[in-house]
């Protein structure tokens, strides 16, 4: 079975994609900020990572993405950023100056055929 790792402060969202992954045979495990998540992945690394960018800090999606990458156990660990940070006060914060290790973007709201098909695509 495949395990996602969904990280997002919102426990709705974390909801929601729980049941629409679930549906679909994937194993949920799931963190509401970076620090909860790496310990979570470090333990057992997922198949793939969904992260927030905002969370407990701004970035802390961004920053749980660099460690990641830099983590030998977790750095094969294909991540979608799902955020409504476009949409922020926050936006002129995200790095777009740089390389961000992620494989994936997602917008918030999250369209159910668009997330299982993005899931879908990276753990083939």
């Amino acid at each position: 079975m495949t395990k996602v790792m969904v990280v997002d402060d919102d426990p709705d969202f974390v909801e929601i994609v729980s049941i629409i992954l679930r549906k679909e045979g994937y194993e949920i495990d799931s963190a509401a900020d970076g620090d909860a998540a790496l310990t979570k992945m470090r333990a057992s690394p997922p198949d793939i990572a969904l992260l927030d960018v905002m969370m407990s800090t701004v970035l802390d999606g961004v920053n749980v993405s660099f460690a990641m990458s830099e983590d030998p156990q977790l750095k094969s660990v294909p991540i979608v950023m799902i955020s409504s940070i476009p949409d922020s006060p926050n936006a002129d914060q995200f790095p777009t100056d740089e390389y961000v290790p992620i494989a994936a973007w997602i917008t918030k709201p999250a369209q159910p055929d668009h997330l299982l098909k993005t899931v879908k695509r990276l753990v083939s």
